[in-house]
């Protein structure tokens, strides 16, 4: 149970519009959401980063969802890695795939731009940041500096983001549940 309770009315007031917009871009009512519901502002301005870092660019949206699963994963949110292994799924990354993604260096399911934006997100999520030049320098064999600036932000807007799932405890909705389950599953079934 979450540490503090979500707004019971998302869908009344000034903020219907955006949980509109958010459980059609997502698929259910996301409680950090109605978490943060009780600051507006923040709500807003978080939904529009979100919006922004996982607009269409450089980088597709299956990677994005990939490299929040690690940052989350090493930061040991639940609740994000969860959304993002729901989120991966909806955007075409197989469950082999992220079954194996702790296994990404030496897994033949990713390629080797995969690989160094994934070994970014991962050595970019643990404090202190274990990212180095020699990091930099792999993932530049495979991305210019406006698909880097793409990686890193979600590398950073899931550092928020496990923070603050984690902090408030937040509940897990069983759509990203059911997915995470899937993908946790050691017997395959």
């Amino acid at each position: 149970m979450s540490r503090i309770p979500p707004i019971s009315n998302p869908k009344q007031g000034d903020l219907a519009s955006l949980f509109t917009k958010a459980e059609a871009w997502m698929g259910f009512m996301p409680n950090d959401g109605l978490v943060m519901a009780h600051k507006p502002d923040i709500l807003a301005s978080f939904f529009a980063l979100a919006k922004a870092i996982y607009a269409p660019g450089k980088i597709d949206s299956g990677l994005k969802r990939m490299i929040g699963h690690i940052s989350s994963r090493a930061s040991g949110c639940v609740y994000c890695s969860a959304h993002t292994a729901f989120g991966a799924d909806n955007n075409g990354v197989s469950a082999e795939k992220m079954k194996a993604i702790w296994e990404f260096n030496a897994s033949e399911l990713f390629d080797k731009r995969e690989r160094a934006a994934l070994n970014v997100a991962l050595k970019g999520s643990i404090s202190p940041n274990q990212v180095d030049d020699d990091d930099f320098l792999e993932l530049k064999k495979y991305f210019d500096n406006e698909a880097i600036v793409e990686i890193v932000s979600v590398i950073a807007m899931f550092g928020f983001l496990n923070r603050w799932n984690l902090t408030f405890n937040t509940k897990l909705e069983d759509v990203p549940n059911a997915v995470y389950q899937k993908i946790n599953d050691k017997d395959g079934a």
